[in-house]
């Protein structure tokens, strides 16, 4: 499980150049942390912009946890800040991107994070941050629990944006929203194209340059 997280991880953390700033949810997104190339600046919802990875065992500072409460290490140059300050950023349109978990996705690009029957997880920044970045990059496993569908045609939970995702990265492929449906840009190695389609419970275009 760990394994297919991290990969998920990874093919998240290329998509950034030197420049970006970028805010990373929890759960498999703040795994992308560590594997961000220099000169891509992390920003985290509680204040600081210039974050890096997890520290080693034992270096761990308390004056230095992200939105998630996990602990960090700060890039020289980086500025902390207050809540106010941080949501000002993300209001104002200044974050590249904002990579968040989800537990459904849809064809229109509606997302769905924080609330499922008889629980609720707390939505947090996320109605801000799905509103306030250029993109927003869905890391995720491809199913839930038992092969549950999380890429639908509708969602059935409570919606944390509307028309929001333009991205969805899973272990199985990559899938960019366009405004004719999802497309199906790339998969991962030793995944076919049947598995896919038979563990997405939406349409999908596959593209012409389908790697």
């Amino acid at each position: 499980m760990s394994d297919i997280k991290e990969k998920i991880a990874k093919k998240v953390a290329g998509f950034f150049k030197p420049g970006d700033v970028v805010n990373l949810g929890i759960g498999i997104p703040t795994m992308v942390g560590n594997y961000i190339q220099d000169g891509v600046w992390l920003h985290t919802e509680n204040g600081l912009v210039g974050y890096g990875p997890a520290p080693e065992k034992g270096q761990e500072s308390e004056f230095l946890t992200g939105a998630g409460a996990q602990f960090i290490t700060a890039y020289p140059g980086a500025a902390a800040f207050d809540s106010a300050t941080s949501f000002a950023i993300v209001r104002g349109g200044h974050l590249t991107a904002t990579v968040l978990g989800a537990m459904e996705v849809d064809e229109k690009g509606n997302l769905a994070n924080w609330s499922r029957p008889g629980v609720i997880v707390g939505m947090g920044g996320a109605m801000d941050l799905v509103n306030g970045a250029k993109d927003v990059i869905i890391a995720m496993e491809h199913t839930a629990k038992g092969g549950k569908h999380k890429i639908l045609e509708s969602c059935s939970l409570p919606l944390t944006g509307v028309g929001v995702v333009t991205k969805i990265v899973t272990e199985l492929c990559v899938i960019q929203v366009t405004e004719e449906g999802l497309v199906l840009q790339e998969l991962t190695e030793g995944v076919t194209l049947e598995e896919v389609l038979e563990k997405t419970g939406a349409n999908l275009i596959v593209s012409e340059a389908l790697r």
